[in-house]
């Protein structure tokens, strides 16, 4: 039986009996380990081969006959063996017939799996048949991502398939703490700071930086090109990005081509940003054109920090006057009732620590990814609790959810008949999954796809 030794993690085939899990095992061990025929539960005992990809070492195992020929005499143990394997495992790959498309037996299996853990990726095994490729969408709803198409007898697809093995598995060691060599370094998190003319973000560019990095001046349109420096924080890289001031449309129609280029580059710019922090002017209040600015970071899934600069001049103002403010911005924001709010002086460097603290916050936040067991604990609960209200005669019930993305994080939820929820059980759901895990700052994606059928946002389009 696999175990986790020096031959690195455990991934673990499993799958419908002639399904070509042994094939596959043959083919990426090299070695023709694993017996086969097309004869149902052939394979009995757990087989376990080293294998190596890309220098990376690691034990495959094919699980053989746990699932399906339950005729034979030792199947009580076979699949006392196999599901022991299945526990060990770093990752399983689930090994389906396309030809076949998805049967009762393949949602068994899923049922079984799903509360693992452990990273699932599902390979469509036989797609050299156009039969396969036909019914491909139909393994979206046993709610796995990624869904890879393979051919295990001629190789096709394998070493995609071993690449996306690889990657799910080295972050779901590290996440877990199982993996004791060094860490890559995270990449640099891109900041893009963003806002209106003259609302103070050059100079808060120079104060995060600690030096007079980029041009301040009281004439709006200073900054033209967005400019970039990379500053080191708590051992990570962040890139600061300075952009030009985004004035309504109609004025940059009429302002210099230069300028209209300036908004132009700066809309990339917030377009490539990981995290967006919308600056405002404490003084003047949040206005129409800061919520514009905001919902295009929204829009293209940025995480989103409100900032409230020259709160230095606020003071004096009341005791309330940070709520009275943040009160305001909730009530023009309401799309971004995810985004935090700190009040700074870029001038005096009042609380401006605080930010970059918030930036790694929500970078971090946008990336994260909630292991599948726990997400379907947290639906079953939530939906048990607040079942959706169904759009005709028949009970709406959610079957189970799958995190498909990040950054920004999204999620399908699986239903039995409706394919929308209404816009209030759905930011229900978003803000049950804030609550839960954490997703501080950054906007999530819910698509609603009833078994069987399309997502919500693919059956929209024409």
């Amino acid at each position: 039986m696999a175990t986790r030794n020096a031959q690195g993690p455990t991934v673990v085939l499993v799958g419908r009996p002639n399904v070509g899990k042994s094939t596959l095992f043959n083919r990426i061990t090299g070695v023709r380990r694993a017996i086969v025929t097309p004869v149902p539960g052939t394979t009995r005992d757990v087989n376990a081969q080293p294998a190596e990809w890309q220098g990376a070492h690691f034990t495959l195992v094919d699980t053989g006959g746990v699932f399906g020929a339950n005729e034979d005499p030792l199947h009580e143990l076979v699949v006392e063996h196999g599901m022991r394997a299945i526990a060990s495992a770093d990752a399983i790959v689930f090994v389906v017939d396309g030809r076949q498309g998805v049967v009762p037996g393949d949602e068994e299996i899923a049922k079984t799996i799903r509360p693992m853990g452990v990273p699932v990726i599902l390979a469509v095994n036989k797609t050299d048949d156009k039969r396969a490729r036909a019914r491909l969408a139909e393994f979206h709803e046993l709610g796995f991502e990624p869904v890879l198409e393979i051919a295990a007898e001629h190789g096709e697809g394998v070493a995609d398939l071993l690449d996306d093995v690889m990657t799910h598995v080295k972050r779901s060691r590290q996440e877990t703490g199982k993996d004791t060599a060094a860490k890559e370094e995270p990449k640099e998190t891109s900041v893009a700071i963003i806002g209106r003319p003259n609302v103070g973000k050059s100079s808060l560019v120079n104060r995060l930086l600690k030096e007079e990095r980029v041009m301040v001046s009281d004439m709006p349109g200073t900054t033209r090109d967005p400019i970039d420096t990379v500053l080191r924080f708590h051992g990570h890289d962040l890139r600061i990005v300075d952009t030009a001031g985004i004035r309504r449309a109609g004025k940059v129609a009429s302002a210099a081509a230069v300028e209209s280029l300036s908004v132009l580059l700066a809309r990339r710019a917030i377009t490539r940003a990981d995290v967006a922090v919308l600056l405002l002017d404490a003084t003047e209040g949040p206005t129409d054109q800061d919520a514009a600015i905001a919902g295009e970071a929204e829009r293209v899934g940025c995480g989103v920090i409100i900032v409230a600069n020259k709160w230095d001049l606020m003071k004096g103002q009341g005791e309330d006057t940070a709520k009275r403010f943040d009160d305001e911005v909730r009530r023009r924001f309401k799309f971004l009732d995810f985004a935090p709010i700190l009040h700074i002086s870029a001038a005096t460097g009042e609380r401006t620590p605080k930010l970059l603290e918030m930036i790694e916050k929500v970078a971090k936040s946008r990336m994260h990814r909630v292991p599948t067991a726990a997400l379907n604990r947290f639906i079953e609960a939530v939906t048990t609790a607040h079942a959706p209200v169904s759009p005709g005669k028949r009970e709406v019930r959610v079957l189970y959810a799958s995190q498909t993305a990040v950054a920004p994080p999204e999620f399908v939820v699986f239903t039995n008949v409706a394919t929308t929820f209404h816009f209030s059980y759905e930011r229900f759901l978003v803000n049950r999954l804030r609550d839960s895990f954490g997703f501080v700052g950054t906007p999530i994606r819910l698509h609603v796809r009833r078994r069987g059928g399309r997502a919500r946002n693919e059956a929209a389009k024409p």
